[in-house]
Formats: structure tokens, sequence, C-alpha cells
């Protein structure tokens, strides 16, 4: 195969941060195959409100109006059930918990689940999505870690589901067997989001290595084939959800004794190609368009319905023999971003001129 054809790529989580490094990183949704981003809100301050989401939307629209954006809101004590009825009006997509302290931007997460139980019948009702980053914050006395924070939470999805059966959940970016098997056994209104760097990367892979440091952080190798495995059978609850997080060189190369590096892998400008060259290496490469266009928008009730074939956006990458070197950067003015993978050969290009 020299070259496929992929309709309608979409990223069902991505994170496009705010002032002028959204100003370099949001054109490159685009660059990297993509024509649908659902946005991130864990901004400074967060997004909350859903006039805080559609000025945060047309400042994206402003950058890049090429890209369908789908806004969402930040899990907090402000948000309340008149809110979501308001956000569910105005077109926001979801709304994401994340649980306190564990990720970029999260010193206001949630503690607790029950108290948000009337927000989410809200949601329930207005079917807007609940997004859980699902790890548990780290406690030496329960013996909760990065490495099992994830199978921590699992009993919180679980709760959750029984207790709001028809609420869409998405478990996002799952680095874990146990989260694959916990999905599986969840009903039709439950998915899962799974990263381009998570099917690449085991622990080895960034203990040391700060570039390959993300939240959650790649887990086992047994883990990870867990991911490729899911990928391969076709499972329909389970697509694409970079969780490009870009952040500075400086914060992701550097660490003190009493600051930590900066969680966050960025894969955006090279993601369609870099996951192409990824589901390929085990074999899956027919399931790319599920993967990263059809599944997603099935669950998201995005779809691209009916009308002429040929007036479907759709993506092609050809294969480039010896492999392309992904760049070391990108840069505009004083902001730069390094991708994953810099410096490294894939084997998938986007081809340009068949864009349409």
């Amino acid at each position: 195969m020299t070259s496929i054809a992929v309709k309608a790529p979409a990223d069902f989580h991505v994170h496009l941060r705010q002032g002028e490094f959204s100003k370099l990183v949001t054109p490159h949704v685009k660059k990297g195959g993509f024509i649908l981003a659902y946005v991130m809100p864990n901004l400074k301050p967060p997004v909350t409100t859903t006039e805080q989401a559609l000025a945060y939307k047309a400042e994206l629209q402003k950058i890049d109006p090429n890209v369908e954006y789908l806004m969402t809101l930040y899990l907090s004590p402000d948000l309340t059930p008149d809110e979501v009825r308001k956000a569910k009006k105005a077109g926001i997509a979801g709304v994401k918990s994340y649980p306190r302290g564990v990720t970029t931007n999260s010193d206001g997460g949630i503690e607790s689940y029950e108290i948000y139980y009337p927000v989410f019948e809200a949601m329930e009702q207005e079917d807007i999505v609940l997004n859980l980053h699902g790890e548990i914050p780290s406690d030496a006395d329960t013996n909760v870690c990065v490495l099992n924070a994830e199978p921590a939470f699992l009993p919180h999805l679980r709760k959750i589901h029984e207790r709001f059966p028809k609420l869409r959940i998405v478990l996002e970016h799952a680095t874990t067997r146990a989260a694959v098997e916990a999905v599986k056994t969840c009903g039709p209104t439950v998915a899962c989001t799974i990263t381009a760097h998570h099917i690449a990367l085991t622990v080895d892979d960034w203990a040391g290595q700060a570039w390959n440091f993300c939240k959650p952080v790649a887990k086992y190798p047994d883990d990870r084939q867990a991911l490729r495995e899911v990928i391969k059978s076709g499972h329909p609850r389970f697509f694409l959800g970079s969780d490009s997080a870009p952040h500075p060189p400086h914060t992701k190369s550097t660490a003190t004794p009493t600051q930590s590096c900066a969680a966050g892998v960025y894969t955006s400008p090279i993601l369609l190609p870099l996951v192409a060259h990824l589901l390929e290496s085990f074999g899956a490469l027919d399931r790319l368009e599920g993967f990263v266009s059809t599944f997603g928008r099935s669950f998201y009730k995005r779809e691209l319905l009916g009308g002429n074939a040929a007036q479907i956006p759709t993506i092609v990458l050809k294969r480039v023999e010896g492999g392309e070197l992904i760049k070391e950067g990108w840069s505009e003015g004083e902001q730069k971003v390094i991708p994953f993978w810099s410096g490294k050969k894939i084997d998938w290009v986007i081809d340009e001129k068949p864009i349409r």
C-alpha cells in the first residue's frame, strides 16, 4: 500500500492553550491532518462557563477557521444544572472532569463525584458528554502512585455509569489493560480515547526522558499491548483522542529539586501520519479510518451523513520510502514547541495535493 485516504479525521482530545502560544499550536490541528478538534478546558483560569467557552471558540476560529472546534467546560463547584442546560443550547459538547492535581492546570479539580450528581443528571437529560480523566491523586497511605492511579479510578467510572446509564461517558487517554476491560464491560454509552503516544511508549521510555513524560504516564508492555489489541479488533467504542499537550521547551527539558518537568506529549502537527505509522507497526493499518474518524464521530453524534461522497473532506497519506524525518520543532516569534519523536522517521506523510 502506497497511499491511504481517510475521511474527515477527528481528534477527540486536544489542548490548544491560550494567548500567543495558542496562535502557534492551533494551526497544527489541520497541519496534522485533522478537521475536528475536541478542545480541553484546562486553561488559566479554567473554562467553567458557557460564555468563556464561546469566547475561547471564537479565538480559535480566528486563528484557524478551517477546523471544527467542539468545546468543553471544566467540572467545578461553580457548574450548575442550569449552566449545563445553557451550555447545551449553545452547542457545548462536553464537561471535563480532572481529579485535583493529577495533571496540567488541575489544581481546581474535583475530590468527590457524589456532589456533582445533580450536574450529571442534567447532563444525562441534555445529552452532554462527561469526559473523565481516569486517575486518582497519588497517596502514600493508600499505596496509590502514577503507575496504579488509573486502575484505582475505575470503580468511580463503574459507579457513575451505573447511577446514570444514559449519560454518555468517555474515559480519556486509557493506558492500562484494566481500563480497556472496564470500558468493554460497560454499556454502549461508555467509550474510551487512546492517544498515539500511549500505543508507542512504555514506562521505560519516559523514565529519565522528559520529552516522553505525560499524565497519565505510559505503563507496562502488557498494558500497551492491550491498547493495540483493542484498536486492531476494531472495537467501535475505542477511538483517537491525541491528548496532544504542547509546552514551551524549557518547561519540558528541565526539572529542579522542587519542580518537575511539564507533563505532556505534543503530537498535533504529525498526528495522522504518526498514527498510520504506529498502526501499521502492529498490523492495524486497516483500522485507521475507524480509529481516527468513524468511531469517535459516531459516539459524539458528529457523523458525516448523506450527500455526495466527494464532498466529504478526505486526507490522503502517502508512503515515503526510507521514511520522513520529523521536524525538530516549530516556532513563531518567541513561541516554540518540539513534537513527539523529533528527529525520528515515520513512513507516512500527508499528500497535500489530494486534500479536498
